[in-house]
C-alpha cells in the first residue's frame, strides 16, 4: 500500500510566494521603488494646493491704517505683510521678484469713509501680482458691500445720494514699476542645474568609488607611491570639470535660446559656476557615505534615491517650496539643495554676490562639515 503524502500544489504555490514575499522584503530596491517611493511623491504633490500659497506683500508707510479695509486685509492669511521696511527699500524687492506686491491705502478726506487703494507690483512677481490684485479687490468688494448695507439700514438717504452719483466707498487702482520680467526659465534653469549637480555629486561618486573598491583598482593603487587622499582628490577634480563644463553648457543654453537672465553677464556665469563647485563638493560626500554604505553595486541606487529624492521634490527644483504647508516648509528649510538652488537664482537675477549669500552658504558649509565627517567614518577602501 502506497503511504506517500499526495503532493499538495496549493501548498507549494503558497511556499513560494512566501519565499518570494520574504526575498522582496529584503531587497532594497523592491522596498524603496515600490514603496517608499510613491509616499514621497504624494507627500510632495498631495500638499501642493491653491490655498498654500502665500504672498508676500509691504504697507506703504504713508497709508491710512485706521480703515476697516485696511484691517480685513491685514487678517487675510494669503497676504504675508513685511514690516519695518523703507520704501525705497519696498521698491527694491519688488523689482527683485522677492516682493509680490506693495498696498497703499488712502482716505479722500480726513474723517471720510471713503478709501482709497492702490496696488503697485512689477513684472519681477507677475503671476502672483495678478493673484494679490484679485485679492484686494475681493476685500473692496466685500466692503463696500458690507458699508452698503449698514448706510441702507441707519442713513436710508444718504444711501439713495450714494447710489444715484453711482461712486463706490472704496475703489482700486493698480501700477506696475518699471523691472526685470521674471520668466518661467528664470526659476526652471537653476533648479534643473542644482539637480543636475546633486545627481552626479551623489550618483556619480558612490557607483565610481564603489567600482573601484570591487574591482580591486582601488588596492593595486596602494602598491604605488600615491597617498591615498590623492585618490580621492583626483577623481574629484576630473568630476568636478567635468560637471562645471556641463553647467556652463546647462546656463549658456539657457541664456541664448531661452533668455535666462543674467543680470551681470558673464560675471554672474561665473560666480554660479562657482556656487556650482562648491555645491558639488558637498553633494560628492553623500557620495563617498552612499558607496561606503552599499553592500553591492544594486543597493547603490535605493540609498542613492533617499538622499536625492526628498531634496529633488522638496528643495524648490520644480516648483516654489511656498506651495507647502508651514511644517513641510520646515522640512525643506534644512535640505541643502534648497540653499544651492536659492543662492542661484539670487545670483542670476538679483544679481546677489557672495558677501550676500552667506547664510546659504553657511547652511551648505554646515552641510559639508557633517557629511564629510560621515564619510571619513563609513568610507572604505577595501
Amino acid at each position: 500500500m502506497n503511504t506517500t503524502p499526495k503532493y499538495s500544489q496549493l501548498k507549494a504555490m503558497l511556499a513560494i510566494s512566501k519565499a518570494s514575499f520574504r526575498s522582496m522584503l529584503r531587497s532594497p530596491s523592491a522596498v524603496i521603488f515600490g514603496l517608499l517611493f510613491p509616499l514621497v511623491f504624494i507627500l510632495a504633490f498631495g500638499f501642493i494646493k491653491p490655498g498654500n500659497i502665500k504672498l508676500d506683500v509691504a504697507l506703504d508707510n504713508s497709508s491710512d491704517t485706521t480703515g476697516n479695509l485696511y484691517r480685513e486685509l491685514k487678517n487675510t492669511p494669503v497676504l504675508q505683510f513685511k514690516e519695518r521696511m523703507t520704501n525705497d527699500a519696498q521698491t527694491d524687492l519688488l523689482q527683485k521678484g522677492r516682493l509680490d506686491a506693495i498696498i497703499y491705502v488712502d482716505r479722500t478726506d480726513t474723517g471720510s469713509m471713503i478709501e482709497n487703494i492702490r496696488v503697485i507690483t512689477s513684472k519681477a512677481s507677475r503671476e502672483k501680482s495678478k493673484i494679490v490684485v484679485s485679492v484686494v479687490g475681493d476685500a473692496v468688494n466685500r466692503q463696500n458691500m458690507l458699508r452698503l448695507r449698514e448706510l441702507s439700514q441707519s442713513m436710508p438717504e444718504a444711501m439713495k445720494q450714494l447710489e444715484s452719483s453711482n461712486q463706490p466707498m472704496a475703489e482700486l487702482t493698480t501700477g506696475e514699476i518699471p523691472g526685470r520680467e521674471y520668466k518661467t526659465i528664470d526659476f526652471i534653469l537653476p533648479g534643473q542645474l542644482g539637480f543636475s549637480i546633486l545627481s552626479a555629486g551623489v550618483f556619480g561618486t558612490a557607483f565610481v568609488f564603489f567600482s573601484l573598491r570591487q574591482t580591486l583598482v582601488l588596492k593595486r593603487f596602494f602598491a604605488t607611491p600615491i597617498n591615498r587622499s590623492y585618490i580621492i582628490l583626483g577623481e574629484a577634480l576630473s568630476r568636478l570639470v567635468f560637471q562645471l563644463c556641463g553647467s556652463a553648457l546647462i546656463i549658456a543654453l539657457g541664456r541664448f535660446f531661452f533668455g535666462f537672465t543674467l543680470i551681470n553677464g558673464w560675471m554672474t556665469a561665473a560666480t554660479m559656476l562657482l556656487l556650482a563647485a562648491i555645491g558639488l563638493i558637498v553633494f560628492m560626500g553623500f557620495g563617498f557615505v552612499v558607496s561606503g554604505i552599499a553592500k553591492n553595486e544594486s543597493t547603490i541606487p535605493p540609498i542613492a534615491n533617499i538622499v536625492t529624492l526628498p531634496q529633488f521634490l522638496l528643495s524648490g527644483t520644480f516648483f516654489s517650496v511656498d506651495v507647502f504647508p508651514n511644517w513641510l516648509q520646515a522640512i525643506s528649510k534644512v535640505l541643502p539643495l534648497t540653499y544651492l538652488n536659492d543662492a542661484l537664482r539670487k545670483v542670476a537675477f538679483e544679481g546677489a554676490g557672495l558677501s550676500e549669500l552667506l547664510p546659504q552658504l553657511g547652511v551648505i558649509g554646515l552641510w559639508g562639515i557633517v557629511i564629510y565627517f560621515l564619510a571619513v567614518r563609513f568610507f572604505r577602501w577595501e
